[in-house]
């Protein structure tokens, strides 16, 4: 008997920082989506596709639900993450091992009760003592019914594959969604701002708020070439010299770091230019926020 070819939807849901970025970019097996070690680096639904011989995976990497903080980004950022589980088959809700506390909970309290949810135990390679392990996991088991309960270190790939073979089980029988050597459903337009992004969250700091975001404003492809200019929009002046640096050394450094992942991602040479302008209060005005795609 041949074994019936699954294909479907799965988010992957959490509190910020709890590695569902890193999570999905290790089951991809390519950059697809954003990370750095601020809260709300993604803002976006990125999907990323997994195709094996008997199943598709259409992973929806979703921005982390913000439990503590109003604001009309974090708003809308919710909102996506609420919408974005009405059409999926099933769901991963990652958690970080050995830490469990009011926010998670919360978090698991908006999760559907009609959808399957597995729970992914993250960064089980942060454990000191693996003995804790098990208490932990009936302690959050207690809390729902969870379709299953996988440990798994995204960072170094451990119990990945047993990740998967979990999720397949709720997958509808049916043929793939794409095709087998694609990756995720976003434009390399979007790509390249989201990766000029995380450049500004990783190289800034605590210095500078999540509240920059990027545009790509001109993207043009010549044979395997791309020319690309984005500009960087922050909500203060006093955030503005942050991205440029002393004598522009630190936008140099964004630029350059973006341009080589761009490079490996879209396989071809990248000529990147990057510019700063400053929108005070984007991130609380609905109307910037409109133009910004986050309403």
């Amino acid at each position: 008997m041949t074994t019936p070819h699954r294909a479907g939807h799965v988010a992957i849901v959490g509190q910020p920082n709890v590695g569902k970025s890193t999570l999905l970019n290790r089951l991809v097996g390519q950059k697809v989506s954003i990370t750095s070690r601020k809260p709300q680096t993604t803002r976006h639904q990125v999907t990323g596709i997994v195709t094996l011989p008997d199943a598709q995976y259409v992973f929806v990497d979703t921005p982390g639900f913000q439990t503590a903080h109003g604001g009309a980004l974090n708003q809308a950022l919710n909102r996506a993450v609420t919408d974005s589980l009405a059409g999926v088959d099933v769901i991963v809700f990652v958690v970080e091992a050995g830490h469990f506390g009011a926010r998670d909970e919360a978090v698991l309290t908006l999760l559907p009760a009609d959808r399957p949810v597995v729970l992914a135990i993250n960064k089980i390679d942060r454990l000191k003592d693996r003995a804790a392990l098990l208490p932990f996991i009936q302690r959050v088991s207690a809390l729902r019914d969870f379709a299953a309960v996988v440990p798994v270190s995204a960072k170094a790939g451990t119990q990945c594959d047993e990740l998967l073979k979990a999720l397949r089980e709720h997958l509808p029988e049916q043929p793939a969604f794409y095709d087998e050597d694609q990756i995720t459903d976003r434009s390399e337009r979007f790509l390249a701002a989201e990766l000029v992004r995380e450049k500004i969250f990783r190289l800034t700091g605590d210095e500078l708020p999540y509240g920059a975001n990027v545009v790509v404003e001109t993207f043009e492809t010549e044979g395997d070439h791309r020319r690309i200019r984005c500009l960087i929009v922050v909500g203060r002046e006093s955030h503005k010299p942050i991205v440029i640096g002393a004598g522009g050394a630190k936008l140099k450094e964004i630029a350059t770091e973006a341009r080589l992942d761009m490079e490996r991602l879209f396989g071809g040479k990248v000529f990147l230019e990057l510019w700063v302008k400053v929108e005070r209060g984007w991130t609380d005005d609905p109307k910037a926020m409109r133009k910004y795609g986050y309403a």
